[in-house]
């Protein structure tokens, strides 16, 4: 798809590799960028520091009446939205021991967003000849993540599937679908995984190194510009998926030895 000249909407635009997209629309000439966020205040900044073509709005993703809700202001304001990039999300510690409620919150932000978007956007986008989904997922959305990081990783697996699903049924109809599976980014939702008792996920995620925003958006705008489905700012993790699918088993064997060797090495932070 061409960038240019057509009306984006972000969400999780406040910092990280949603400001960055924010930023890098706009550079890319689109006629206008929605910037929402669950801290307002973080998405005006990002509209503020983009200019006239930019606007901001407060969204809790976890509302799907409130992603209704806004597509339905954007649409009436512009006439329609051409891209929605479903980028919130948060990190947290969710385990075998957590609430369910935790489990759910988890899967309404990463995966149930996603979900209530396309349905909000879509139906529009075909009717005025097709548009383009970019769902942000994860690493451990191919992967996974070890002790309290299952919510994250269920959630983000989800995420995947759901692409997949959407690009499997909608392509035909002029529906474009990129999933953006990132390890490490520097980003708020790195901050939890660098505390002291959360060594373990910090190691394993940034192992292959910590990306900056703007280079993860480079390639997102690369990927909608092409049409390609799967984005990895790591390539490294398109070679663990692949090992995964040759031999689950060993895969597996090998996950648990990695959370036995980093469990074992001491905190330097």
């Amino acid at each position: 798809m061409e960038i240019a000249g057509k009306v984006a909407v972000i969400t999780g635009a406040g910092s990280g590799i949603g400001r960055s997209l924010a930023v890098r629309f706009a550079a890319n000439g689109v006629r206008a960028v929605i910037c929402t966020d669950l801290n307002a205040a973080g998405a005006t900044e990002t509209a503020l520091a983009i200019g006239a073509s930019a606007s901001a709005e407060a969204l809790d993703v976890a509302d799907e009446r409130a992603i209704e809700a806004l597509v339905a202001r954007v649409e009436q304001r512009f006439g329609g939205i051409d891209i929605f990039v479903s980028n919130a999300g948060y990190g947290g510690t969710v385990g075998l021991e957590s609430p369910t409620s935790e489990w759910q919150q988890m899967m309404n932000v990463h995966t149930w967003s996603h979900l209530a978007a396309a349905r909000a956007v879509i139906p529009g986008m075909i009717s005025r000849g097709g548009g383009y989904l970019l769902n942000t997922s994860s690493a451990a959305g191919l992967l996974s993540l070890f002790d309290t990081g299952g919510g994250y990783a269920v959630s983000k697996h989800a995420a995947v599937a759901l692409a997949e699903w959407l690009s499997i049924n909608y392509l035909d109809q002029g529906i474009g679908v990129s999933v953006l599976c990132p390890q490490a980014v520097r980003t708020n939702a790195l901050n939890y995984m660098n505390a002291p008792n959360q060594q373990v996920d910090f190691e394993q995620v940034a192992g292959d190194g910590i990306l900056e925003p703007d280079y993860v958006a480079d390639l997102c705008i690369e990927a909608i510009a092409e049409g390609r489905f799967m984005v990895l700012p790591h390539e490294e993790v398109g070679i663990y998926f692949q090992r995964k699918a040759e031999n689950y088993g060993r895969w597996l064997s090998g996950m648990r030895r990695m959370r036995s060797r980093l469990r074992a090495v001491p905190s330097n932070r």
